[in-house]
């Protein structure tokens, strides 16, 4: 698979969320105390990212 979520725990014991897209590391979020808050920020990604607005800023 080209693209993927992987939650891990970083070095202060907090589960995170990756996305990587053929391996590369394309964002990651804040740190989470419970993998259940990991897993929600995950399927709240999947369900309104697609839908999102890009908000250009430069």
């Amino acid at each position: 698979m080209a693209h993927k979520f992987e939650i891990y725990k970083d070095n202060a014991g907090e589960f995170r969320v990756r996305f990587k897209y053929n391996s590369e590391v394309m964002f990651s979020t804040q740190g989470y105390s419970s993998k259940a808050s990991a897993q929600n920020a995950i399927d709240s990604i999947k369900k309104n990212g697609p839908g999102a607005e890009v908000e250009d800023n430069s």
